[in-house]
């Protein structure tokens, strides 16, 4: 282990004392503003080091910029110290009337006279520059050749015990400053946070400021160990308990790397394992593409040998295959639930699970807690895992009969409509509760969830250079769709990409160098490359709908969750007869069933518009339903079946359901047949055709045939006229 330390620490991280790049975003070194001042700041909304920032709040400045213009002497440590009031004597001051030890016992001696006046010896040492105090800021004279510090600092250096004279020179240098001090730490566990600091400058995601580093090292030091794998994160968590929290999660996180770099990172070294660390599975993305956060599969509550080793085999194959997290230990979940029941009826062989065990299995699970898509899901993630097994040929001994089939499982329920009501769809879109957000990024969110239709995971995991133009200048959002796993554009508005354009503005004035993400999650997040977690989303948007206090219909309090809006979306567009196609491609579905889910077509949509439409019979009488009348659901119900199954090249059948209809191929002499307006190229169509139908029949001499046909004609006159009348001038001429 140590030697693999030493081949991975890089030199710069190699000091017994890290002391900080100047400005580091990982360590937050940030420089004091005052001038002439090279402490850290510790303030950082003042960005003052601690001396200024107490020195401010004692004498009551009124402005930085007042404090800043006059702010005092330097402070204690950089303050260079008094010497000798006589003229060329570079010696530190003994005596209040401000001579040093030299002058002083030279002037009691001459009667102390009046200083103005006294006539002091010339005191200056041979050799001046080897004679100066050993600290690098200290130009005073030593007192003798057997000193190495001026009088001041050779107090100093004797009320300190008398340390190692580089360790006492380094020690005063660094007091002030940013730095974390590892000499009393031993080798191994040096070097171990050593590369600890180096694995948190590399990733860039949390700080690790030295005040929160240092309680870390005493602790490692007061226990006297030799590495930081000899405790458990249990045993961690104990002996860290009076530290600050971010110095424990500083030493997990140490002793986690250190682990990685022991045992190696990817299948190789997590297979073997009953608790796989997903994060060390390179290729494994977490939720919304996000990096794997420290998920564990946990393969050893499967009591089951057999049942382990297969339900390992075949994880391993859905997560390389692209599978996600939730899914993969959706299914470890149902082997463990049926390892646990083989373990209760005395089942300890594959060969054993046939079609009546899985019965009683499928009555054991019905009977336990959870509702009824968990159950489900289980049962059907078993059935799979069952089909794999047979499939790669992984055991034998899995009989053929062992599997579950259609109707075995709980039906799937109707899917409840997420969408949400007008009433409160006009409340969340209000300017002035709009007005209400305090975090302009999640204002952003809100808008592009409600307007475009995108999951949560894909609106936080845009790009920073995610608008588009097309050809002619209209905007669209290029996302990635988090679910299928491809990119996918959606039009947006103008308001919309100039509020993407203040986003953008916003994260490049906090990282200047650039992100790669719209909405970078706020702390622990250096690098600007860790995106906004959805939970984090959620809870400020609760915080919101609290305080515009959102209510539905009823005056209850709205809980809504950010997907509903897609449903919402969904259904707009569907209403505003917007074609299910076109709604499918801006929602990035695979199918139209999948669209479905989302838009759902209102009944009161197609009878509205059914209403507001001019229907007329074969006479050319106006038909209409009241709305308000006895019979308006009953003769609206036969409406709708009759557009849905009867439906006409140039109109609709108002038939009863219950008749069958005696004017085949007759419908112009039909009385229940209806039309409207949306037919009318058709009616002057076939006008045309009967007119020349009977110039032909007059020809042939057809009697009978004329006078079927001036029957049509004069029906299709009554019709062409009664709907006409409702046109525009120039539609009506048109046809």
């Amino acid at each position: 282990m140590l030697a693999k330390l030493m081949a991975v620490v890089r030199t710069e991280f190699r000091a017994d004392v890290y002391v900080p790049a100047p400005n580091d975003p990982v360590f937050v070194s940030d420089q004091c503003i005052v001038t002439d001042c090279d402490r850290t700041a510790e303030a950082l909304a003042q960005r003052l080091c601690c001396a200024h920032s107490q020195r401010f709040r004692k004498r009551g400045y009124s402005s930085m910029e007042e404090f800043l213009a006059d702010p005092g002497p330097p402070t204690r440590g950089r303050r260079a110290l008094a010497a000798c009031v006589m003229t060329g004597c570079r010696h530190g001051r003994w005596d209040r009337n401000g001579l040093c030890r030299k002058h002083n016992g030279y002037w009691k001696r001459s009667g102390r006279p009046d200083l103005a006046v006294w006539e002091a010896p010339d005191l200056v040492p041979t050799g001046s520059a080897s004679a100066e105090c050993r600290l690098p800021f200290c130009d005073l004279w030593v007192d003798s050749p057997a000193k190495v510090f001026c009088p001041g600092h050779d107090d100093r250096w004797v009320r300190h015990g008398r340390p190692d004279l580089e360790r006492f020179v380094t020690d005063c240098e660094l007091v002030g400053t940013a730095h974390i001090d590892l000499r009393a730490l031993a080798p191994q566990p040096r070097l171990e946070i050593q590369y600890a600091l180096q694995c948190r400058y590399d990733a860039r995601s949390r700080v690790a400021p030295p005040r929160m580093v240092t309680p870390a090292v005493r602790l490692v030091m007061t226990l006297g160990i030799a590495s930081l794998l000899e405790l458990s994160e249990q045993q961690w968590r104990v002996a860290a308990a009076s530290r600050p929290n971010q110095s424990l999660i500083f030493l997990l996180d140490a002793r986690y790397a250190i682990e990685a770099l022991r045992d190696g990172i990817g299948w190789a070294s997590e297979y073997d394992r009953d608790v796989w660390r997903l994060d060390r599975l390179p290729g494994i993305a977490g939720p919304g593409g996000r990096p794997c956060p420290r998920v564990r599969l946990r393969f050893d509550r499967i009591a089951h040998p057999q049942l382990r080793d297969l339900g390992k085999r075949w994880t391993r194959l859905r997560l390389t295959s692209g599978l996600s997290i939730g899914a993969a230990r959706a299914g470890v979940d149902a082997l463990i639930r049926f390892s646990d029941f083989l373990a209760l009826v005395g089942v300890h062989s594959l060969a054993d699970i046939d079609r009546p065990l899985l019965e009683r299995y499928l009555a054991h699970a019905l009977s336990q807690p959870g509702g009824n898509d968990v159950k489900r899901h289980r049962i059907s993630a078993l059935n799979v895992f069952f089909q794999a097994v047979r499939q790669h040929g992984w055991d034998d001994s899995l009989p053929g009969r062992a599997t579950f089939y259609a109707g075995d499982t709980p039906p799937i329920r109707a899917q409840v409509d997420r969408r949400l009501a007008e009433f409160v769809m006009a409340q969340v879109e209000s300017p002035a509760n709009l007005g209400r957000w305090s975090d302009l990024s999640a204002k952003l969110v809100t808008l592009i969830l409600t307007r475009c239709g995108l999951r949560v995971s894909s609106a936080l995991s845009l790009a920073f250079d995610c608008v588009v133009h097309d050809g002619q200048g209209a905007p669209y959002l290029r996302y990635f769709n988090t679910k299928m796993k491809r990119e996918a554009a959606v039009p947006i508005d103008e308001e919309l990409e100039a509020g993407i354009g203040e986003q953008q503005r916003a994260v490049l004035q906090r990282w200047p160098d650039g992100t790669r993400l719209l909405f970078p999650r706020e702390r622990s997040n250096v690098s600007g490359n860790v995106p906004l977690d959805p939970g984090t989303y959620r809870r400020k948007l609760n915080c919101w709908l609290q305080a515009c206090d959102i209510r539905d219909e009823h005056g209850r309090p709205v809980h809504l969750t950010p997907h509903q809006w897609r449903h919402t979306f969904a259904c707009r567009l569907i209403n505003r007869d917007v074609p299910q196609e076109v709604v499918r491609v801006l929602f990035d579905h695979e199918s139209h069933q999948m669209t479905s889910h989302y838009a759902k077509l209102t009944d009161q949509t197609v009878r509205r518009h059914w209403q507001e439409a001019t229907k007329v019979n074969i006479k050319g009488e106006r038909v209409s339903i009241d709305p308000d009348g006895p019979l308006a659901q009953a003769q609206w119900a036969k409406t709708r079946y009759g557009m849905a199954t009867q439906t006409l090249p140039n109109g609709y059948c108002g038939l009863p359901l219950q008749k069958s209809c005696p004017h085949a191929n007759a419908c112009l002499t039909c009385p229940v047949f209806l039309t409207g307006p949306e037919f009318l190229p058709e009616l002057h169509e076939q006008r045309h055709r009967t007119l020349t139908l009977i110039d032909v029949s007059k020809a042939k001499g057809h009697d009978r045939m004329i006078e079927m046909n001036h029957q049509v004609l004069a029906n299709l006159d009554r019709m062409i006229g009664e709907v006409e009348k409702d046109q525009p001038e120039d539609t009506a001429d048109a046809g």
